[in-house]
């Protein structure tokens, strides 16, 4: 699957996800790997971004960078 669709889905699911501010989260695609950066209010919101990351299909792995703050 294509890097630039594996992000439109990762970030269509944040934004689904009432628990997380999406518009504090960068997500980048290489190759599958999803980067995740940015800043969230607490680390179970970064943990949650996390696992939605992975939830995505065409995710090979997440490389969670985001910072709590």
């Amino acid at each position: 699957m294509d890097d630039a669709v594996i992000t439109t889905k990762v970030k269509a699911a944040m934004v689904n996800e009432p628990s997380l501010k999406a518009s504090d989260v960068k997500v980048e695609t290489n190759k599958g790997t999803v980067r995740l950066s940015g800043f969230v209010g607490s680390k179970s919101e970064a943990d949650k971004a996390a696992e939605i990351a992975r939830s995505v299909k065409g995710v090979n792995d997440v490389k969670n960078d985001i910072s709590v703050k």
